[in-house]
């Protein structure tokens, strides 16, 4: 009777491990999925050009959804983003057109660096208030970032009255003549938006993966209070996804401004929701604790190429947002579906040590 139960277990072991496998690869598998599906129905898809494109566009989403992987990973949410790159647009456009004027007849001008660390320091301080009201007033991911939400997106449109600032070229006497360089330069054949992405991810994923920080970050999210009583100081690590978080949405809000050639308040509305999915698509849990950035950035490129190819096929704009609710449901119930294939093998593994 023994002999018979053996293959029969061997064999459940093995479609289980094929089974979590194809889960945990889902994300790499429908990105080959869509790509062959719109270079065969999609004219012109995989052409140079629209290659070029279609990168600065995943680009965008992808550094969101880098910093939005980290605060997930803590247990938390940032719904702030959209609003922050909105802003930092705005902050760069001032600066770039009007530098900052003190009031006594005379005003201070700034080159691309200076301009680009003031708005990155914007971005990161907006993080800095959502990790403040998180944890030293309690008040709930979801409903401090709303917050800022507002406040980011009315301080942008306060900057101008709700209008554009145009006609970002920059000045070569000050040294802002280079900001459009950001957005539309290209080093060795590759956008710099491109080699900047490289560059934030590349550090992400050692920071995710090789660094105590790392390892604090999925501790709080796994357990929060088992994280600090093991002598994690949960505050730092919540303040730094947050801010980290404000990092990369500044930086976008750099890149578009610089693309565009032009700032406008209303820039990256709803831009939230496409990191969140690209982070949920890549297989981070939304419960926390778990996520990889590599998984993150191919879940960018996913949510890219369906929205580029959608568009190329003409499809309309109402059914590509229909079309990216059932793709984050989708993923939300996949991502399920993993963790139980995940705790069945522990427990026939279990299982088999106890024998």
């Amino acid at each position: 009777m023994s002999d018979s139960t053996v293959p029969t277990s061997s064999g459940q072991a093995a479609s289980g491990s094929a089974l979590l496998l194809l889960l945990k690869a889902r994300t790499f598998i429908a990105l080959i999925l869509v790509l062959l599906f719109f270079s065969v129905f999609a004219p012109n898809f995989l052409s140079a050009a629209n290659l070029v494109i279609m990168s600065k566009h995943v680009a965008l989403n992808a550094f969101l959804a880098i910093g939005m992987t980290f605060v997930i990973v803590s247990g938390g949410i940032d719904l702030s983003v959209g609003s922050i790159v909105g802003l930092c647009g705005m902050v760069a456009g001032w600066l770039v057109l009007h530098g900052i004027n003190p009031g006594f007849g005379w005003s201070i001008q700034f080159n691309t660096f200076e301009i680009c660390l003031i708005v990155v320091a914007v971005g990161v301080a907006i993080g800095a208030l959502n990790g403040f009201l998180i944890t030293k007033l309690n008040v709930a991911p979801f409903i401090a970032t709303l917050g800022t939400l507002y406040i980011a997106r009315g301080a942008a449109m306060l900057s101008s009255d709700g209008r554009t600032f145009p006609n970002l070229s920059g000045n070569p006497e000050y040294g802002s003549d280079t900001f459009r360089w950001i957005g539309t330069g290209n080093i060795l054949g590759i956008p710099v938006s491109i080699w900047m992405l490289v560059i934030v991810g590349v550090a992400a994923a050692y920071i995710a993966r090789r660094t105590p920080l790392g390892r604090y970050i999925y501790a709080v999210g796994g357990n929060e209070k088992a994280a600090g009583l093991s002598g994690v100081r949960v505050t730092r690590i919540k303040f730094f996804v947050y801010m980290f978080s404000g990092f990369c949405a500044a930086l976008v809000g750099i890149i578009i401004a610089s693309q565009l050639v032009a700032a406008h308040p209303a820039t990256g509305d709803t831009f939230e929701l496409n990191a969140i999915a690209a982070a949920v698509l890549g297989g981070t849990s939304m419960s926390g604790g778990r996520g990889r950035i590599g998984g993150t950035i191919i879940g960018a490129f996913v949510i890219g190429v369906l929205s580029d190819g959608l568009v190329m096929m003409g499809v309309s704009a109402f059914w590509q947002t229909v079309i990216k609710g059932i793709v984050i449901i989708a993923a939300v119930v996949i991502d399920q579906a993993q963790q139980r294939v995940e705790a069945r093998a522990a427990l026939q593994a279990q299982a088999a040590l106890g024998k």
